[in-house]
């Protein structure tokens, strides 16, 4: 019987991945002694990190990174996989995502601190407008803040908060840290006690695998919205306002997403009525939107009745322009938008300091 030489043992063991530098640089490592080519896909990069092999240990190090939560997976020879030394993994239509998480020089908002938390709550329903969901079924997480009345006399305002494509309706807990971001903020007197929704942003779970250049991505994206509005208006909303103590009118509800999401929250917020003609949401945030696939609103901004529109971008996002160029309509349609620009790209980083800006001017 063959002996595995210690030293190869011990280095195997050894190997730790990702490993985090003091000035936020990461050391990835994989073992992969028959490969020929291994490649570091690291959210935010335009072109993946070539790894150097040794003795059949390839690794990497990257440059000194934003804090916050990003997705990465290596490339083997052309094939995609996940970080085998790294526990945390995030599910995806789509893609594989080990995550890695930055902190920041000091508590970041989405970080977890000693502070009164409140409660995820996960809910599963029979979605009778959806298509693709197995057996019909599609889900929505809650979250209610610290100290949560269920039979308060005054409801607490809610935000419906929208995930992106190929992401599941934990995605903006689990990898954004919604819940803690609301703790901190709640806790510091900075964001007014909320009801947090998040659901599975599907109205056709067909184009949770697709992708932009793919030839009939802009149709199925564009009606997979519309369907999703339908969605969120009339199985979501009705079921959280029937389920917990939130506000039934329109100056309690605001809507908010990241890029698919923040392409619904544009659509289904400026292009949804009440009885009285105004939107169903005061409140409208839109972060890295898909806005090329956003309809302008029919209403114009001085009937509109919002109380705030709020639409963000990285700088470094490829969707940049196509937002300003959005908010240079509605503008000139008489809508009052406050227009935000912040360093990244289209990653969580981004996302959830949007969220921490946003969450802080709502109700």
């Amino acid at each position: 019987m063959a002996t595995v030489p210690s030293a190869m043992f011990a280095q195997r063991t050894a190997l730790v991945s990702p490993e985090l530098h003091k000035d936020n640089s990461v050391t990835f490592r994989l073992e992969q002694p028959g490969a020929h080519e291994v490649l570091v896909a690291l959210a935010g990069l335009e072109k993946p990190l070539k790894m150097t092999g040794a003795q059949g240990v390839w690794s990497v190090t990257s440059a000194p990174l934003l804090s916050g939560t990003y997705w990465y997976s290596y490339l083997v020879d052309g094939r995609a996989e996940l970080d085998p030394l790294n526990a945390d993994v995030m599910p995806s239509y789509a893609y594989l995502n080990s995550v890695l998480r930055v902190p920041g020089p000091g508590s970041e908002a989405w970080e977890r601190a000693d502070v009164p938390h409140g409660e995820v709550h996960r809910h599963f329903y029979e979605s009778k407008i959806a298509k693709g969901l197995p057996g019909g079924r599609s889900e929505y997480f809650v979250y209610t803040p610290p100290g949560y009345d269920a039979h308060a006399s005054i409801p607490y305002p809610a935000l419906y908060l929208l995930h992106g494509l190929s992401q599941g309706a934990a995605d903006w807990t689990a990898m954004g840290g919604a819940n803690f971001v609301l703790d901190n903020l709640i806790a510091q007197g900075k964001a007014k006690p909320m009801v947090v929704v998040m659901p599975l942003g599907y109205g056709d779970l067909a184009v949770a695998g697709k992708q932009p250049p793919e030839q009939d991505f802009g149709p199925l994206f564009v009606a997979n919205n519309a369907m999703f509005g339908k969605v969120l208006l009339t199985e979501i909303v009705p079921r959280v306002e029937a389920e917990y103590s939130v506000a039934k009118t329109r100056d309690g509800r605001a809507i908010a997403g990241l890029s698919m999401g923040g392409s619904q929250s544009l659509e289904i917020g400026l292009n949804s009525s009440g009885k009285d003609g105004s939107v169903e949401f005061a409140w409208i945030g839109a972060f890295s939107a898909a806005t090329p696939f956003v309809r302008q609103p029919a209403v114009s901004g001085q009937v509109s009745k919002l109380r705030l529109l709020w639409i963000s971008c990285g700088t470094e996002d490829g969707l940049l322009e196509s937002n300003r160029k959005f908010i240079q309509a509605l503008q000139k349609n008489g809508y009052t938008v406050k227009a935000v620009e912040t360093p990244g790209a289209h990653i969580w980083p981004v996302w959830q300091r949007n969220l921490a800006s946003f969450a802080q001017l709502l109700f």
